[in-house]
């Protein structure tokens, strides 16, 4: 007989998860001392939004209180679409179609109603990088993967091209065994290929340095040392994902939400040059583009052609 939590891990693939686990919902002792050290060297940059919650981001049940079990899933975003023009500033994959924030909450509200249907009533919350919670922790806790020098968890089917999911809930479920393993080994693929260093040590990317930083999260002007230091990213920076040799087992994703607007695809430089903020909203109308605004975006594009 199949035991409720394989039946929800069956459920949750046929919602298109890659991957599903179960573990125990305490507090994260071991990340107290390397988010602590993250925060005092300034990682976070200008995103003050890190600094807040401390003690929730190490104990869900501080999200929801009387929490028994944390799950964690993978959604696949992976993309081997490519631009037409080479030249053309670059947008990483997770970004070509809709945002995942809302198609992905769709896939765990459903899944948090399977649940209420096996198991009855419970109180529970649903995340999709929009709580302050250590994802990456949860995800290796669950057996997920390891998390690997360029700082994504890493799962040794199919890659690292997947956001990362959680219900946290007022249930005991078994837990899965964590991901104890780290298969990077000697490789340092991603921290070589990274265009500004921000990979200053295996696990930890100096955010401030990151390219997905600069174009997506900072609303100051860019500093004029980053000059010629992005490799035509003008939206997010795919690079330690694309030279990790664990992503030759990803496999393009099958969630019609994701898939690209055509005329992503087919801009010209000179076309992204001159974007206009009416092309601008038909081409990323419920993209996670929108993060940025189409101020931002000019701003990016520009950037990269000073």
């Amino acid at each position: 007989m199949v035991g409720v939590e394989e039946q929800i891990k069956n459920k949750a693939a046929e919602l298109g998860f890659l991957a599903c686990g179960f573990a125990q919902a305490t507090r994260l002792d071991a990340q107290e001392a390397p988010l602590a050290a993250y925060l005092k060297r300034g990682a976070q940059g200008k995103m003050a939004y890190l600094e807040n919650h401390f003690e929730m981001r190490l104990d869900p049940r501080l999200l929801v209180p009387g929490a028994k079990t944390v799950i964690s899933l993978a959604y696949n975003y992976y993309s081997d679409e490519k631009q037409v023009d080479v030249t053309a500033p670059k947008i990483s994959k997770y970004a070509y179609g809709a945002d995942y924030h809302f198609v992905v909450k769709d896939k765990l509200a459903a899944l948090m109603a399977y649940i209420r249907s096996v198991v009855g009533d419970f109180d529970g919350r649903a995340f999709v990088d929009s709580a302050p919670l250590l994802e990456r922790a949860w995800a290796v806790r669950a057996g997920l993967g390891w998390v690997g020098k360029n700082g994504n968890v890493i799962n040794p089917n199919v890659g690292s091209f997947f956001f990362l999911a959680e219900i946290v809930l007022s249930v005991d479920f078994k837990s899965d065994l964590p991901f104890v393993a780290n298969h990077c080994g000697n490789c340092t693929r991603c921290m070589d290929a990274c265009p500004t260093a921000a990979i200053v040590s295996p696990g930890m990317v100096d955010g401030k340095k990151c390219v997905s930083y600069f174009t997506i999260e900072l609303r100051d002007e860019i500093p004029t040392e980053m000059k010629g230091k992005f490799a035509g990213w003008m939206f997010g920076c795919d690079i330690c994902q694309d030279v990790c040799p664990w992503n030759r087992r990803a496999k393009p994703h099958t969630e019609p939400l994701f898939l690209p607007n055509p005329k992503l695809l087919t801009m010209a430089k000179d076309d992204w040059a001159n974007i206009s903020a009416l092309i601008f909203d038909e081409i990323f109308r419920k993209s996670a583009v929108k993060r940025t605004k189409y101020a931002g975006l000019v701003r990016n594009i520009a950037f990269l052609n000073s």
